[in-house]
């Protein structure tokens, strides 16, 4: 087993993923990206499910007579989170750290900060995006699976906490 740790600023903790956990990442990643937009729509309006107050955090939403099923910017948007998520998770050990540019960390940052997103929020999100996965992928869904995307989500989040300040 390897391990890859990273002291980055841009981390408040230490990244462990291991290779086991890359490939169970991997795997369902590569069983999941076929149906990113359908999966992240479902991401998402679990995550409403959850938290119906989470709407109010999405400016596109705001005036919205859409059903949130058939809106085109939630959709959109959904497939770009779901799909920026997966890949940022694969590539988790082989870089060592998020691998999410950099402009566009200071950007999910600064909009995350803006908005009003507190730890809460990241914990609804993660129990909706391992649920979606679960249901997406049941077949090989177990307790070390949903440890590694667990395990890269939290890294995603801290990489994203770090970033988020007022825009300067």
């Amino acid at each position: 087993m390897s391990l890859i740790i990273d002291k980055s600023p841009a981390s408040d903790f230490t990244i462990c993923f291991t290779e086991e956990q890359e490939a169970l990442v991997v795997k369902s990643w590569n069983s999941m990206k076929k149906n990113s937009g359908e999966l992240g729509l479902k991401f998402f309006l679990k995550i409403f499910e959850i938290a119906p107050s989470a709407e109010k955090l999405f400016s596109f939403l705001k005036d919205s007579k859409v059903p949130l099923e058939k809106n085109p910017k939630l959709k959109s948007h959904a497939m770009a989170v779901f799909v920026m998520t997966c890949e940022s998770a694969v590539q988790l050990r082989k870089a060592g750290k998020v691998t999410v540019r950099d402009s566009t960390l200071k950007k999910l940052g600064g909009v995350h900060y803006k908005s009003g997103v507190v730890d809460e929020h990241y914990e609804v999100t993660k129990f909706a995006l391992l649920e979606t996965m679960k249901e997406a992928v049941p077949e090989m869904w177990s307790p070390e699976m949903k440890n590694a995307w667990g395990q890269a989500y939290d890294q995603l989040v801290a990489a994203i906490k770090s970033e988020m300040k007022p825009s300067s």
